[in-house]
């Protein structure tokens, strides 16, 4: 017990005597509560905005299109898929195994009773604000240690620069992409969890013992960090080096080596982690995901020293984009970085730079005389690089060159260091240095603002990449995308082949542009772009589709076919594609082929509407009736609401003489597209038939009124009046 008083005594008085400079901070000394709700209005301040953004980018695939969200699919299916859907199992998984994420994904699919965007986004914003004003109470312990009262809370003694480094962090705009990009949830649910995690693991110690349970707390904490996402795991190294590099740096460490209760807590900590690094091993086939050079250029560089040259000038990136966050991007690969390819590249400066200061750094914290400079210096750096980790290459290749929300931790180390060294040792020109910090955290609020509205459209969000990464590829093909998916159909294709121009194997932007061409009747530049994109990706199902639609439409019916067999071969299951063949055979007059292949694409696909009304019109025009008619009541089993379907099975039954129920038919599907000129055309021939003609002639006068250039209506029309006329003349 007295070795334990001792010890909280010297942190007592450690703590007191090495705060010296906290007071120079320009910032009022605000009570812990009121402290975490300066830093929460700001974080919310900061991103406010984009409350109401769409989903965009990355939010399509992880949300919009991940069934694993909807109610209908088993909840067990999020513990069998990646973050985006897909089975583990599967070659094209990028392994990313974030259950909890999708979890919250799916209770806002609930809440909000579908796909709106915006209790996605509060969500998204609220998360930011807890995880920064938690920072307070993070940083608070990485300054002063240890100390706490007697009723077992943690006592700040550097309260405005635990609160500076906080809105540093709540206002920094690197977050933009974690905070209005909802699929940053994951970075937002990891840090959180990693911040409770820590905080923990600080209890079991703040109590003057290693509790187990607080320890226990502590990995379960540290594992559901890691389901958020993966880098979750490195707060176990955080949490050990900030107890050994603290006691190393500040106080007796022989004891602290002979403290009863340390082997307990090691042992229990690597067995939790290794334990955890092993089941994440064995979800993820054991095997890592496959990426391309074009994900991550530098991991394929064969010559090792440009490899290592290269990883270290994305490093430098890394540090740029925290020092300065102006020039930021939603996406860094494709070009945006071109490859360090001799030692004699002006780049290699930013790489030595980055080094010296990272040198200058670790040796002030460790041969500085202060002690309390080495801890902070120390602990802050811990907390910049372990996090970082993960997305360094070294341990294993990633998927990408630079990506901004994998900085969302490790931008707390650089907010404590920021705010530590503004301010320590105290600087003559104290007034200019608290201007010059108010105004940054002014600039910092504002370039949030601005980025975040940035996200809240997928329009704003690319075009604002392309003068900060005019050479990526991806930024045109997605400005293209979206111009397309608007209609301005001109516009994208000057996108698409400037991405083509910049990436000549970007087959998805060969892909897109050969399908606009297609639809503007350009068949034979069509036809060469497809072409192409399928010699580079032999197993690219879309590209062999839409170059089988091209050569049909050029006539060229061997080829066609050719193609569309290959795009089924590569994608097993591919409704679209059977029914492109289906039509390819209709202009064979190759009928059983045709049917077989719509049937195909309706068992794959039960709701393709236009493969079951292309059986029913096919059936119709070869005089099968009583098999049109099957066909097209089975269709409205699936599709009761589809008035397409409903037109070709009326003009069926009004042909099989079944007026009353090809009437119903018609009027049914006149309620659901009253404008349809065809529908009422039709509704007047089976009147005319039915004898009723009076309402035959209204259906026709409709029918002209929407259409005037309706073929054959208008004849038909005249036929009626003419024998409208003649009964009125025999007419007593």
């Amino acid at each position: 017990l007295l070795a334990e008083i001792e010890h909280v005594a010297t942190w007592w008085i450690m703590a007191l005597s090495e705060v010296y400079w906290d007071h120079q901070i320009p910032l009022p000394k605000l009570a812990p509560v009121q402290a975490k709700v300066t830093v929460a209005l700001v974080a919310l301040l900061c991103f406010i905005n984009s409350y109401d953004g769409e989903f965009v980018f990355d939010d399509s695939e992880a949300i919009v299109n991940n069934k694993d969200l909807r109610p209908s699919t088993p909840l067990s299916n999020m513990w069998s898929n990646d973050f985006w859907g897909s089975n583990l199992s599967s070659n094209s998984s990028h392994k990313s195994y974030r259950p909890l994420t999708v979890l919250t994904f799916r209770l806002n699919y609930l809440l909000a009773g579908g796909l709106h965007p915006v209790g996605f986004h509060v969500l998204n914003i609220i998360l930011h604000s807890v995880i920064s004003a938690l920072m307070i109470d993070v940083f608070a312990i990485l300054i002063g240690g240890l100390a706490h009262d007697e009723e077992g809370r943690m006592l700040n003694h550097a309260p405005k620069t635990s609160l500076l480094a906080a809105l540093f962090f709540a206002a920094h705009p690197i977050h933009t992409e974690s905070v209005a990009g909802i699929v940053g949830r994951a970075d937002l649910l990891c840090a959180l969890f990693f911040q409770l995690s820590f905080l923990t693991y600080c209890k079991a110690f703040n109590r003057g013992r290693h509790q187990t349970r607080e320890l226990l707390s502590h990995l379960l904490l540290c594992a559901a960090a890691m389901l958020c996402k993966e880098q979750g795991i490195t707060v176990l190294v955080k949490s050990l080096l900030f107890f050994n590099l603290f006691f190393l740096l500040s106080s007796d460490f022989v004891s602290e080596i002979l403290r009863p209760g340390l082997l307990t807590r090691l042992a229990l900590m690597g067995l939790g982690g290794l334990s955890m690094l092993y089941a994440r091993w064995r979800i993820m086939g054991t095997g890592p995901p496959a990426f391309t050079d074009v994900d991550n250029p530098a991991s394929f560089e064969e010559n090792i020293f440009l490899r290592i040259v290269n990883y270290n000038y994305y490093y430098s990136l890394n540090a740029w984009l925290l020092l300065c966050p102006w020039w930021l991007c939603f996406d860094w690969s494709m070009g945006c970085v071109p490859l360090i390819k001799s030692a004699t590249d002006w780049r290699m400066v930013w790489l030595l730079l980055l080094w010296c200061i990272m040198i200058g750094l670790i040796s002030q914290a460790l041969c500085s005389q202060d002690s309390q400079r080495r801890r902070t210096l120390t602990l802050g750096l811990v907390l910049l690089v372990v996090p970082f980790l993960p997305a360094c290459n070294i341990f294993f290749r990633v998927g990408f060159v630079i990506a901004e929300r994998v900085l969302y931790l490790s931008s707390a180390g650089y907010c404590l260091l920021l705010g530590f060294l503004l301010f320590f040792p105290p600087s003559p020109f104290q007034k200019l240095l608290c201007a010059s910090v108010l105004a940054l955290l002014c600039v910092y609020v504002a370039r949030c603002a601005l980025r975040s509205h940035q996200w809240r459209l997928e329009q704003s969000l690319f075009t604002s990449a392309l003068s900060v990464c005019p050479l990526n590829a991806k930024v045109h093909y997605n400005v293209g995308k979206n111009l397309a998916d608007k209609g301005n159909t001109t516009a994208a294709i000057g996108y698409y082949r400037e991405a083509v121009r910049l990436h000549p194997t970007y087959v998805h932007a060969m892909n897109n542009l050969g399908n606009i061409l297609k639809e503007r009747d350009e068949l034979i530049e069509a036809e060469q772009l497809l072409s192409k994109a399928v010699s580079i990706q032999p197993d690219f199902a879309a590209a062999w589709m839409n170059l089988g639609i091209v050569q049909n439409s050029l006539q060229k019916f061997e080829e066609a076919e050719h193609s569309y067999w290959n795009a089924i071969h590569f994608r097993k299951k591919y409704p679209d594609c059977y029914y492109n063949l289906g039509r390819l055979y209709a202009d064979q007059n190759r009928h059983v082929d045709a049917l077989n292949a719509w049937r195909n694409a309706t068992v794959l696909k039960p709701d393709h509407s236009l493969a079951w009304n292309n059986m029913v019109i096919l059936l119709d025009n070869t005089g099968n009736l009583v098999q049109a008619e099957q066909i097209g009541r089975e269709a409205l089993k699936l599709l009761p609401s589809d008035p397409t379907i409903m037109f070709s099975l009326a003009n069926v039954l009004g042909k099989l003489q079944k007026y009353k129920e090809s009437e119903g038919f018609f009027l049914h599907a006149l309620r659901i597209k009253p404008d349809a000129a065809s529908c009422h055309g039709n509704l007047a021939v089976l009147y005319h038939r039915w004898g009723k003609l009076e309402l035959a002639k209204k259906h026709y006068e409709l029918s002209l009124k929407l259409d005037p250039e309706a073929p054959g209506t208008r004849d038909n029309y005249n036929m009626l009046r003419r024998k409208l006329d003649k009964l009125k003349r025999h007419t007593p």
